[in-house]
């Protein structure tokens, strides 16, 4: 059979196993669309560009594999910040253990109950910017997500929001298969934070649009973890006004299979935005960042911040570009993409690239791979560091590059204490 029936088959494999969510009209259009994007597409292989690195069967196959319950006395990340807590069980909304969602400055509602409505404000981003984000690359799962998620939250933000937003993805079944899909609106000068954490499902499916006005501010900190059989495929798809800001950073400790995926365009000028990442494996743990970031205005500043950190046959991946248009004068475009290799058996694939249609840009990228400087490990046990110490600490300063694109101090200590621990956990 050739390989176009072969993909064909698997897709409307995988259509037949999910039921088309019913809705209101905007909502039953933009799922209609986008099951007529997926199925134009089709599931990716490893013949495609952007899947070599990463082999998508659990992800491609109609139904989750099944992954064992994770059980820890360590205390959830987050906990101790003050936020306005959404949890999500099995990709499910759990009003119960949700708080109110009430906010100065933020207007929230359940993507479930407003898919029901036949105009809602979500029309304009819902799907939007995943439709505008599969070109020149696709992303197949993203346009599944648009046309099958059931819940998620919708979240316009008017003004400074009073405290941060936080999405707990929690589970409770060993083949839980979770579809979420998120929309957040910020208005002009409007500003929030938004936290998510936890395991969500066996396999995971999410995706995330922003739409940031003129001179608003968005701040996303997320951390993947305590789950290790997941199976996940994540996307963030962005917009950004003049002289606004996106920052989003994501912590990986665990996971069989991570994908995550962030598109940012830059609509107006003097934006800026910052993408960021720290992931740590050990043994059966594959982690793809696969990054691109179109300035399509001018005197914008992106950067693309990655750090991995591999033992025990551990694999990473990276995929970043930075796409310039004509026009897009005064670009300040920053790549870079690390990994520390703790063993031999480890391996780290990365493409890097730039490709630029401006002449007045200050754009670089680079990408190393390497092992523990020795030398630096001699100078720390000379001076009475113990071996394994002195390795943790050589862990930790590689990664800080990413771990300082945390702007909130408190939030950024919390994600070393979880960085720590990991490394304390497995022994250096």
């Amino acid at each position: 059979m050739a390989r176009a029936e072969l993909t064909q088959d698997a897709t409307e494999a995988r259509i037949a196993a999910l039921d088309l969510p019913k809705g209101g009209k905007w909502a039953t259009s933009a799922r209609n669309d986008a099951l007529a994007r997926f199925r134009a597409m089709g599931l990716p292989a490893r013949r495609d560009e952007y899947w070599r690195y990463t082999r998508a069967d659990a992800l491609n196959q109609p139904t989750a594999t099944e992954a064992s319950l994770f059980d820890s006395r360590e205390t959830m990340v987050f906990d101790k910040v003050d936020r306005l807590r959404i949890v999500f069980v099995d990709g499910v909304f759990d009003a119960a253990a949700s708080d109110d969602l009430s906010l100065a400055g933020i207007e929230i509602e359940r993507l479930a109950t407003a898919a029901q409505a036949d105009i809602h404000w979500a029309k304009d981003l819902y799907g939007v910017l995943e439709t505008r984000g599969q070109t020149p690359v696709k992303r197949p799962f993203a346009a599944l997500n648009s046309a099958f998620a059931t819940d998620g939250v919708l979240i316009r933000v008017t003004g400074a929001a009073a405290k941060p937003v936080s999405l707990i993805y929690q589970r409770g079944s060993t083949q839980a298969d979770a579809i979420l899909h998120h929309v957040i609106k910020l208005e002009k000068g409007a500003e929030m934070t938004l936290l998510e954490n936890g395991p969500a499902a066996a396999r995971f499916n999410k995706v995330l649009e922003v739409d940031v006005a003129d001179g608003a501010r968005f701040h996303h900190i997320r951390a993947q973890g305590r789950d290790h059989e997941r199976r996940a495929a994540t996307h963030i798809f962005a917009q950004l006004g003049s002289e606004s800001q996106f920052k989003s950073f994501t912590l990986t400790v665990n996971g069989i299979l991570t994908r995550n995926e962030a598109v940012i365009e830059f609509t107006g000028d003097d934006a800026v935005a910052h993408v960021a990442g720290a992931a740590m494996g050990d043994g059966d743990f594959h982690h793809d960042d696969t990054v691109f970031v179109t300035h399509d205005a001018v005197n914008c500043e992106s950067r693309q911040v990655y750090k991995k950190v591999l033992r025990n046959g551990a694999v990473g991946v990276f995929q970043g570009k930075i796409l310039v248009k004509e026009g897009a004068q005064k670009t300040d475009g920053y790549q870079i993409s690390q990994s520390l290799l703790l063993d031999g058996d480890s391996q780290f694939l990365a493409k890097p690239e730039l490709e630029i249609y401006a002449d007045d840009v200050a754009c670089s990228h680079g990408s190393t791979s390497g092992a523990i400087d020795m030398d630096a490990l001699y100078y720390l046990r000379s001076r009475g560091v113990p071996k394994k110490e002195a390795t943790d600490l050589l862990v930790l300063s590689f990664l800080a590059e990413a771990v300082e694109e945390i702007e909130d101090e408190g939030l950024r200590d919390e994600i070393v204490g979880r960085l720590t621990g990991w490394l304390a956990r497995r022994g250096g």
